[in-house]
């Protein structure tokens, strides 16, 4: 049973699925846009909106808390300087995910995650 359990295990071990979350979410603050399939999209979404609202905080703790998800320091900065003034009237969605049609090879959902202006 699934009782109060939270999120998706994408078929992978915890530091495996961590990792390719931390992952997603750092190209979505560094292109804006990404490609990837629904299930993935919805989990990085959650982890994106999550750090945006930390963002917008831009304290020192915040930086660091956001530092050990995003391991580039030049999105980080991107994150702080441009992204969290853009959303600083926003309480709350931040991102959208458009459905694309699914992929050649497996037929698995395709999405496209991206930040809102």
């Amino acid at each position: 049973m699934r009782h109060r359990v939270i999120g998706r295990t994408l078929g992978r071990r915890a530091e495996h699925r961590l990792a390719m979350l931390h992952n997603l979410v750092t190209e979505l603050f560094s292109r804006e846009r990404i490609t990837t399939t629904e299930a993935k999209a919805r989990e990085a979404r959650r982890m994106a909106e999550q750090i945006i609202t930390k963002g917008k905080a831009g304290t020192l703790h915040a930086r660091r808390q956001v530092l050990r998800v995003v391991k580039d320091g030049a999105v980080v900065s991107k994150l702080f300087d441009d992204l969290a003034p853009r959303y600083a009237e926003r309480s709350g969605g931040y991102t959208r995910i458009i459905r694309l049609l699914p992929r050649n090879g497996d037929a698995a959902p395709m999405a496209l995650l991206e930040l809102v202006e």
